[in-house]
């Protein structure tokens, strides 16, 4: 799947076994540093759940260069919705419309999972992402405090 107009010439595909390292690493960048082995643990954990999909951007040379997480969300309060729990692309790589290509099969796997919204969360200090996704139609729709606790 790839939008109209095009800089990226390479393919969006589901991840495979030997990308697991790749995928690692990107995480990294990221600010989410991960083994190999532990991606292929959630890789794993996501398709047994169901309502999660993957997606890389592999370059023609065969290099793996982004990749985008979205998976169905779902709550009482509200309507199912998908929301991307990351998207990364190569510091190297950037600006080169890979991300709006791998945003674009997000979106699409959205709506062929029955999903009329799709939303994320981006950190306070990354500016040049946020304005990454409002040029393509995402809007600021709240500000809150993200809580966690370890168990």
């Amino acid at each position: 799947m790839k939008p109209a107009s095009s800089a990226f010439a390479g393919i969006i595909r589901a991840p495979q076994p030997c990308d697991h390292a790749r995928i690692a690493e990107l995480a990294g960048q990221l600010s989410y540093p991960s083994t190999a082995e532990e991606i292929a643990h959630r890789l794993a954990g996501l398709q047994q759940a169901g309502e999660a999909a993957v997606f890389v951007a592999e370059l023609e040379t065969g290099e793996l260069a982004g990749w985008i997480a979205v998976f169905v969300y779902r709550t009482v309060e509200a309507d199912a919705r998908a929301e991307i729990s990351g998207l990364v692309v190569d510091e190297r790589y950037r600006s080169q419309r890979m991300g709006e290509h791998l945003l674009a099969r997000a979106e699409e796997w959205a709506r062929e999972n029955g999903c009329v919204a799709i939303g994320l969360r981006s950190n306070v200090i990354r500016d040049r992402a946020h304005r990454f996704y409002e040029r393509h139609g995402y809007a600021q729709i709240k500000t809150q405090k993200a809580l966690r606790k370890q168990l």
